[in-house]
């Protein structure tokens, strides 16, 4: 039965992973030896771009490949880059040690539709892989 839902349970692990990681305090932590410039614009994308792809397979899972393919890449890219704002104004809102950032929901953006994208490259139709089971 867990076979069936993968990308179900994949998906909301990993949006759980990023609202732990948006909502902790990291202050105890010395990241100032890492010094890569926008590294955290960087994790924003990679965290978006995969949530994306998780949710456009999870919707895939779950309809058994029923909605169309541009259908289901607008609604997991939509719901991800709400979901991205949402958190970024919980940060602002609800805590003193993070901070909302335009820059991130960008980032976050940014990397829901090159998710999206991705997906719907693969599913095209020019690939082995096909949209409907």
């Amino acid at each position: 039965m867990f076979k069936q839902y993968v990308f179900t349970s994949g998906f909301i692990c990993w949006m759980l992973l990023i609202t732990i990681l948006s909502l902790y305090s990291f202050e105890g932590f010395d990241t100032q030896k890492i010094s890569i410039p926008h590294l955290d614009k960087l994790v924003h994308f990679v965290f978006y771009f995969i949530a994306a792809i998780l949710g456009s397979m999870l919707i895939k899972e779950r309809t058994k490949g029923q909605f169309n393919l541009l259908g289901t890449v607008i609604i997991s890219m939509v719901v991800v880059i709400i979901y991205g704002i949402v958190i970024e104004v919980i940060q602002n809102t609800f805590t003193n040690y993070r901070s909302g950032d335009l820059y991130d929901v960008l980032a976050n953006s940014l990397g829901a539709f090159f998710g999206g994208g991705i997906i719907f490259i693969l599913f095209l139709g020019k690939t082995p892989l096909k949209w409907k089971d």
